[in-house]
């Protein structure tokens, strides 16, 4: 008999699961998609949802590093395209390789777990339950916002950046940004474009990438090196670095107090600029709230008329019971990002924050769980031994920190699954 497969989430990991199953042989796939268009986060909406894009968000990594291996990017694409581009991408790609005809849109799932007998029970939230051999779960990583925690009250508007979504609302407003990732940057850049005062608060020092490197895109650069050692390729990208940028101290910004790849770069080319030219103010860390006044660790107190949480996202399944499975407090016990141990017929697709892009990882994975599907591939026996040593390597390449806990470091992830795949 056929397995029966489901997916959970149609964006760029769901449609290319849905695709390798089918590819590998395997017709019986239906994908529960919650909204009503393929491209999970990058379908934009002017309205808060699902997607934590908002009006003006590009790629971070280059069209070059940012496609399906039998998908390219038309040749006249931007190097870094925006999310239009980029649904036009993904829409295309469900399109030609026969997703669509198998996504069930408008409908979120709201529980899966062990069927008797075996297999999974899927709820979706449209009524009914579906029994299925295989759940991957595609769902995306980027959607439950995570909300600091400060002493005092802000009497002004506070939000999440998963909430913003342009910033015509923000103009002639005092705007404070929150946090030191590529998100926490854009924002920043982008209100103070309309605001009449913009700040941004960071608790530690970050490496700043720009996004051309001797006039090619910075990750195309990086990975000409990636055979280099780590630590020396780090030190050597390092140098670089403060050679193009500058000293961090220039900028009123605190050095990194840990080493380059160590931790999630942020690639931009206009938060510097924009500091520089006095659009952007850095501050350090929020020490407390009061009425309108933020006071932060160096004893500067400021009034602001909003400030945006750009802090981050839960590791969230809430279709999955906690007892189950629960990675929002420690690590990801998934071998190779995708399979759980002693939870057999259950899988993973996307759920890592690589220093590169995500779908061509997700295409990989979702080759390897439909060729274990399919029959063509074998998990090893020592694979809780295989996880325990991946979750060492994460502690003692990244920073403790919870968004380090799905990081990888895109090349020799990458050669890692082609390993896998070529040996099944």
């Amino acid at each position: 008999m056929t397995p029966r497969c489901c997916v959970v989430g149609a964006g760029p990991s769901g449609i290319t699961a849905a695709k390798h199953l089918l590819e590998a042989g395997l017709p019986d796939v239906v994908v529960f998609e919650r909204g009503d268009r393929v491209g999970g986060n990058w379908a934009f909406s002017p309205e808060p949802g699902h997607s934590s894009v908002f009006e003006t968000t590009h790629i971070i990594s280059s069209k070059t590093l940012s496609e399906y291996s039998d998908h390219p990017w038309p040749p006249r694409a931007p190097d870094y395209p925006g999310h239009r581009e980029l649904l036009a991408y993904f829409e295309g790609y469900a399109r030609r390789f026969g997703v669509l005809p198998r996504v069930r849109f408008r409908t979120e799932v709201t529980r899966v777990e062990p069927a008797p007998g075996g297999g999974w029970r899927v709820v979706p939230g449209s009524g009914g339950e579906e029994r299925f051999d295989h759940v991957l779960v595609a769902n995306g990583h980027h959607w439950d916002p995570r909300m600091p925690s400060w002493p005092g009250t802000f009497a002004g508007r506070l939000i999440h950046s998963h909430d913003f979504k342009s910033a015509a609302p923000f103009r002639g407003q005092r705007v404070l940004v929150v946090g030191g990732g590529n998100s926490a940057c854009d924002i920043a850049v982008e209100t103070a474009r309309v605001s009449s005062f913009t700040a941004i608060s960071l608790r530690r020092g970050y490496h700043f990438v720009p996004k051309f490197l001797f006039g090619i895109p910075s990750d195309v650069l990086h990975a000409r090196f990636a055979w280099v050692p780590r630590r020396l390729r780090a030190r050597l990208l390092e140098g670089l670095l403060r050679l193009v940028n500058g000293d961090h101290a220039r900028y009123g910004l605190p050095r990194p107090d840990h080493p380059f790849l160590s931790s999630h770069p942020v690639v931009n080319s206009e938060l510097l600029y924009s500091i520089r030219h006095g659009r952007v103010h850095p501050r350090p860390d929020v020490a407390r709230l009061d009425g309108r006044e933020v006071r932060f660790v160096d004893g500067r107190a400021e009034e602001f008329d909003v400030v945006i949480a750009a802090t981050g996202f839960a590791i969230s399944f809430p279709f999955l019971e906690p007892s189950l499975l629960d990675f929002a407090n420690g690590p990801v016990p998934l071998y190779l990002r995708a399979f759980p141990p002693r939870l057999p017929g259950l899988y993973f697709i996307g759920l890592l924050q690589p220093i590169g892009c995500v779908w061509p990882l997700a295409e990989l994975q979702a080759r390897l769980v439909a060729d274990l599907i399919a029959g063509r591939y074998r998990l090893p026996a020592d694979v809780a031994e295989r996880i325990a040593e991946e979750a060492d390597e994460v502690r003692r390449t990244f920073m403790a920190t919870p968004r380090h806990t799905l990081e990888v470091d895109y090349h020799p992830f990458r050669a890692r699954l082609l390993r896998e795949l070529s040996g099944s």
